[in-house]
């Protein structure tokens, strides 16, 4: 039985990658540190089983190294004498009881983490040995789930904290590490995706391998590569921007910066985008301006439509709109903006002098009609 013990002590150890009989100074310090790098909320969803697994074993590691410390140095009597009564140690719940001195001990820390003191202990503390209490994991889990927080002003603190803690200034108790979550974040990390016509109008998914500075166990700054997916949504325009919440590079004693991919729109060949509308240009001879014709008109994605112009003469700046076979809006996808068709009429650059003849008596005649009708 001491052997399977042992044994799981040992792999207990091995988890915060600790040996044996490591201090519990080093046990704190290797658990922060763990807990931070395998946080669910900082890694993507892919990831996030593996981080809730290791997570959940580096909690239940902690927790087990702590309890066994406390029992083994009450037994070896670091505690004063009213640590163990009749023979028995106390129990998980008194030893967590706010109105005792450890309670005492990481109450002091919270309130650290808003502007009191950090040597700031219970007198009964003071009394006692001045061997380190562990750190406490919700405590510290509280500190990673808070992205940023004001700090409390000293004059909303409740009375009897704030007496009790300047009485208490010159407590001598080492403090294992500040819980405070008022860590300035790292700027954003800024790259361009471009993207097709084609891509944004319909929709895509784009995999993207970005490499990153990441801060090891050890304090060593490697970098990492890592896969992100984009999901492109049908009518996103230039200038949409994709957050990836602390995906970014890692510093010591400062949040996780946040990776931005900003949409940019690649030139097309035919089609310009303005808003959700589309624009195509197409030249047209004078002859077909004015006699009409029947044209073949692209769409975006490859196919084409038939538009007869028989009924109307091409003037310059006429413009023709077909409905609904533009881009998608961005809050409703089903509905489209218009294609709108810019026409560059095409003249001669070289007449004889009979068509020159021919056409003056054409158009002039076109244009006598005309002001006889306005008479």
């Amino acid at each position: 039985m001491a052997d399977q013990h042992n044994s799981a002590s040992t792999d207990f150890h091995n988890i915060l990658g600790l040996a044996k009989g490591s201090s519990i100074k080093d046990v704190c310090k290797a658990y922060k540190s763990l807990v931070m790098r395998w946080h669910p909320d900082k890694h993507s969803s892919s990831h996030k089983v593996e981080a809730e697994s290791k997570y959940k074993t580096i909690n239940e590691a902690y927790e087990a190294i702590k309890d066994k410390k406390l029992v083994d140095e009450n037994i070896n009597g670091v505690h004063d004498s009213d640590s163990i009564r009749g023979g028995s140690v106390r129990s998980r719940s008194r030893r967590e009881d706010p109105t005792t001195p450890k309670g005492s001990f990481f109450r002091h820390i919270r309130a650290d983490s808003n502007g009191g003191s950090p040597t700031s202990l219970s007198k009964s503390s003071s009394r006692r040995s001045h061997t380190p209490q562990p750190c406490r994991p919700k405590s510290l889990l509280k500190s990673l789930s808070r992205r940023s927080t004001t700090p409390t002003p000293s004059s909303n603190r409740p009375d009897s904290l704030s007496k009790s803690m300047s009485r208490r200034s010159a407590s001598t108790t080492p403090i294992m590490f500040s819980c405070s979550s008022e860590r300035a974040k790292l700027p954003p990390v800024e790259k361009t995706l471009e993207c097709t016509l084609e891509e944004l109008c319909h929709g895509c998914v784009k995999k993207i391998e970005v490499t990153r500075d990441v801060l090891t166990d050890n304090g060593v700054m490697v970098q990492e590569e890592e896969v992100l997916r984009i999901k492109v949504k049908p009518g996103w325009k230039k200038g949409t921007k994709i957050t990836f919440d602390g995906m970014g590079n890692e510093k010591p004693g400062t949040l996780t910066a946040d990776i931005i991919f900003v949409i940019d729109e690649k030139r097309h060949p035919v089609f310009k985008r303005e808003g959700d509308d589309l624009i195509l240009k197409m030249e047209i001879s004078l002859v077909k301006a004015l006699t009409g014709c029947t044209l073949p008109i692209p769409l975006l994605g490859g196919e084409k439509m038939s538009i007869s112009f028989t009924d109307v003469i091409i003037f310059p700046g006429y413009e023709k709109i077909i409905q609904g076979q533009g881009m998608p809006t961005t809050k409703d996808p089903t509905r489209r903006g218009d294609l709108r068709i810019k026409f560059h009429i095409i003249f001669p650059t070289d007449l004889t002098q009979e068509q020159r003849s021919d056409i003056f008596n054409l158009l002039n005649e076109s244009s006598r009609v005309f002001t006889t009708c306005f008479d």
